[in-house]
């Protein structure tokens, strides 16, 4: 079945892409990959029953929830080379929950840095259990998971991947650092060129590793590997890009986010660093990141005016160009219904 089609001539010009009005990743999961996400729930399970002990129905409800995109991304990949005619190798499934876990782990310390209350729908991992105890959860959700990683090595081929995983869980937490220690005394350019940098290792590294790895552990070559990280990579640029944008034109309160968190934290983002061009160095929006001390009234208005500057259009314009370039990377891999989904998946996260 065709999910989506993206024509050369479409990419060539740059028309726009949009997804079907179905769910995109409901439809994937449940029509394509409907065997190997009950083998990556079976999986995860054994998984976490090590930790059982130390786990609450908080923890739980963290790996029940969410989409899944990286794993299903893994999955995507590792199925593109290897088809659909035969199970997946055990050791790709144990990779997809072994990403899951890492993601989980960043999700536990995000919400303790943002000293975020609500995840999900649910108290945060840090609001039930404490600053201690969840910073220890959350580490120990990154051992597991590279533990997994180790576990899943049984050609030399995947030894590379060892390392990937280490490098991976290390850039990730430089891109929380840096986000957290940008100044906004910078030339634009340069704040440009580190918003990029921050986004790569918060949160573009991890879709890359997802689908790296999938071809890899898929027995895929290294050349295609490598092409299908870049694809995961420019789609978690994309993806970062349009939470920027959503931070700002909606309010999930099942979720606990509020519109302007970024703002509200003095957080250079793509919406804000455009706005901060765009209204100059006096206005309201830029001395709230430089530090003004402002009040309720003061974060409404700089939200209103970030809505109505071009900032919108700007960064919208920058995500959909990363998923058009992560499309481009997929032209090497054979045509299929995999292929298809990923080209899908790439559409979905500007048009969600």
């Amino acid at each position: 079945m065709i999910l989506y089609q993206i024509s050369d001539r479409e990419i060539a010009e740059g028309r726009s892409i949009s997804s079907p009005k179905k769910d995109v990743l409901d439809r994937i999961r449940d029509e394509l990959l409907e065997e190997d996400f009950a083998r990556f729930y079976e999986v995860l399970k054994k998984t976490l029953e090590p930790q059982e002990r130390y786990l609450t129905k908080i923890e739980y409800d963290l790996y029940s929830s969410g989409k899944k995109i990286r794993p299903m991304m893994l999955l995507l990949n590792a199925r593109m080379v290897h088809g659909a005619e035969t199970s997946l190798p055990l050791k790709v499934i144990q990779g997809a929950v072994s990403l899951e876990m890492l993601h989980v782990a960043t999700l536990i310390h995000d919400d303790i840095i943002d000293d975020a209350l609500i995840r999900r729908g649910n108290q945060s991992v840090n609001a039930a259990r404490g600053m201690e105890k969840a910073i220890i959860l959350g580490d120990m959700q990154f051992v597991e998971a590279i533990r997994g990683f180790v576990q899943t090595i049984d050609t030399q081929e995947d030894m590379g991947l060892v390392k990937l995983v280490l490098d991976t869980a290390f850039r990730i937490c430089c891109g929380e650092l840096d986000e957290l220690e940008t100044s906004p005394e910078q030339p634009f350019e340069k704040l440009h060129i580190q918003y990029k940098e921050t986004i790569d290792r918060k949160t573009a590294v991890l879709f890359g590793l997802a689908c790296e790895s999938g071809i890899t552990l898929a027995g895929g070559r290294t050349g295609a590997s490598r092409r299908a990280g870049f694809y995961g990579r420019r789609v978690g640029r994309s993806f970062q890009i349009m939470d920027d944008i959503l931070d700002f034109v909606s309010e999930d309160k099942s979720s606990g986010k509020q519109r302007g968190m970024d703002l509200s934290r003095r957080r250079l983002s793509l919406p804000i660093l455009y706005a901060m061009e765009e209204l100059g160095p006096d206005h309201l929006v830029t001395q709230i990141i430089k530090g003004y001390d402002f009040n309720e009234e003061d974060l409404q208005e700089a939200i209103r005016a970030i809505a109505v500057s071009s900032s919108f259009a700007k960064s919208y314009a920058d995500a959909r160009s990363e998923s058009l370039d992560a499309i481009e990377y997929l032209r090497i891999f054979p045509d299929n219904r995999f292929k298809q989904a990923l080209c899908d998946i790439a559409a979905y996260v500007v048009e969600q």
